[in-house]
């Protein structure tokens, strides 16, 4: 149902822009410095893939959302690849 669909893009877009995008684009900005991340960054990470893989047959559904899902998930890809590579480098 179209109707079903928009209440659940319209809640999980407020979520995104309220709490996810914020602590995102912070721990992007951290990880850019060189910084490593901790545990609650983890589980930050680890729960925006699992909301991803969960809404899938949503954003497939919806065209109008699936740009937003493509730049959520780039920076999602982003930041764990300058993770992982912070966490690679010697440490002084």
């Amino acid at each position: 149902d179209d109707r079903e669909d928009t209440g659940v893009i319209e809640a999980l877009l407020a979520r995104l822009n309220e709490y996810r995008l914020p602590r995102l684009l912070e721990l992007k900005e951290r990880v850019d410095r060189g910084e490593a991340i901790g545990d609650n960054d983890v589980q930050l990470l680890e729960r925006v893939l699992d909301d991803g893989r969960e809404i899938e047959p949503l954003i497939a559904r919806n065209p109008k959302v699936q740009s937003v899902y493509a730049q959520v998930t780039a920076l999602h890809a982003e930041i764990t690849a300058k993770a992982v590579e912070n966490e690679q480098k010697p440490k002084t």
